[in-house]
């Protein structure tokens, strides 16, 4: 063999060895990184397959585990006829309404209201558990297997901020409703506001921003929470009021930082008319004659609930022939309030009883001199009667100072969200008219 032959063969032999050492480098490398690429597949899936699915709740049951049913309690339905078709019997049921009377009587379950019962899934379709919903934001779990029994729980109240507007044409019940509001939020505004606007003298063109809390349970409202604040326009001026709490309870305050709480309410009624007033000459409607009228009258509705207007002690509550069924509280050194023609006295007010602000005290009526159902209210300032509609009020305890800051931010907080809530335009017609 020549040179050349020799070289070609030499050729051959090196490339075939290199070829070989790389397939055999190449597949271990892809055996090796197979193999772990397998064994991390089957931890992921060991791992995914030991997590634990939680079991669906419903009122703190695992529901899962049952057959629920929802329905309604009928009309003159008792527990008994509830449970006595799902295998719960009589001595259990006994023992059921005996045990639970503390937490929640059985009597007092009522037609229309929301139950669910909660079965076994066999053959028996056994009762374990009975839900009662006596309200929207409380639900009763009759515990029918283990310990008969009942837990009284509350349902999640979700707290939202809300805001309302509105210009009063007639009434502020009337104007607050149109907005969307309800007589809770009204009744609430009329307390921010008792002792700087008289809501028998709401003008028409008046106008209120309200900035409160909304309480929902699963989407549904239930009710009003804090007004948080409001601004009020009412004959030419406009009345700012800010919630806060500067630690002895919380109070209403001015952009002054001056409490809106005056030592009296305005008025004794809400939403009634004043139908007479303070009067040194006034023809009795009874009497048929002209004498000195030293109070104001309210009319409203027989059985309308009559409120002390601050803070005091029973000195007198009877019946006496003109005034009718009356009684008079006395607040301090200086004031003394009277409410006549009751139709009757409130429970437990007699004399000597202390009494707080806002407190019914008994109830509109006609007794003695009187025509129709009203009340006459009096007031006497150091011991000699005065016009109630007219006499200053002594105001309540400002922001302290200690406290002013945090108010201070409080109330930035809120004006600028007031100033934020726009009317939308008025019709022309109606700009006239006002």
């Amino acid at each position: 063999m020549n040179k050349k032959g020799i070289a070609a063969l030499v050729f051959v032999l090196l490339s075939t060895g290199i070829y070989l050492i790389s397939t055999q480098v190449d597949s271990s490398e892809f055996a090796s990184s197979k193999k772990p690429k397998q064994k991390a597949a089957e931890i992921i899936m060991d791992t995914v397959e030991a997590i634990p699915v939680a079991p669906k709740l419903l009122f703190g049951i695992p529901a899962d585990s049952f057959e629920v049913v929802e329905s309604q309690i009928k009309r003159n339905e008792n527990l008994s006829e509830i449970l006595i078709p799902h295998n719960v019997s009589f001595a259990a049921i006994a023992e059921l309404a005996k045990n639970s009377k503390e937490v929640f009587d059985v009597r007092r379950m009522a037609a229309n209201k929301k139950i669910t019962l909660f079965f076994d899934k066999d053959s028996t379709r056994k009762a374990r558990y009975l839900v009662y919903e006596p309200n929207l934001t409380e639900y009763v779990v009759f515990n029918l297997h283990d310990s008969l029994g009942a837990k009284l729980h509350q349902k999640e109240v979700t707290v939202e901020e809300k805001t309302i507007y509105g210009t009063i044409n007639s009434s502020l019940a009337e104007s607050v409703a149109e907005a969307g509001g309800s007589p809770a939020l009204t009744s609430l505004l009329v307390d921010v506001y008792a002792w700087q606007i008289d809501f028998f003298r709401i003008q028409k063109g008046d106008w209120y921003k309200v900035i409160y809390e909304e309480k929902s349970v699963e989407g549904e409202t239930v009710g009003v929470g804090r007004i948080l604040a409001v601004q009020f326009g009412h004959d030419g001026h406009e009345f700012q009021a800010f919630y806060f709490d500067q630690g002895s309870g919380t109070d209403y305050f001015d952009e002054e930082g001056n409490s809106l709480r005056k030592a009296f309410l305005k008025a004794p009624l809400n939403f009634t008319r004043i139908s007479s007033r303070y009067s040194p000459r006034r023809f009795h409607p009874v009497q048929k004659r002209w004498k000195a009228h030293l109070g104001t009258d309210y009319a409203a509705p027989k059985g309308t609930p009559i409120r002390t207007v601050g803070d005091g002690v029973i000195v007198e509550a009877g019946y006496n022939g003109g005034n009718g069924n009356y009684v008079k509280v006395r607040h301090n050194g200086t004031y003394t309030t009277q409410y006549l023609h009751m139709s009757k006295i409130a429970q437990g007010i007699k004399s000597g009883t202390r009494v707080t602000q806002g407190q019914t005290i008994g109830y509109v009526g006609s007794t003695g001199l009187a025509t129709g159902p009203h009340l006459c209210f009096r007031f006497w300032k150091n011991g000699k009667q005065v016009d109630a509609l007219k006499v200053e009020l002594p105001p309540s305890e400002p922001i302290d100072p200690k406290n002013l800051n945090a108010f201070e931010e409080v109330k930035a907080q809120y004006a600028q969200k007031l100033a934020t809530i726009e009317f939308p335009p008025q019709p022309m017609e109606l700009q006239a008219a006002l």
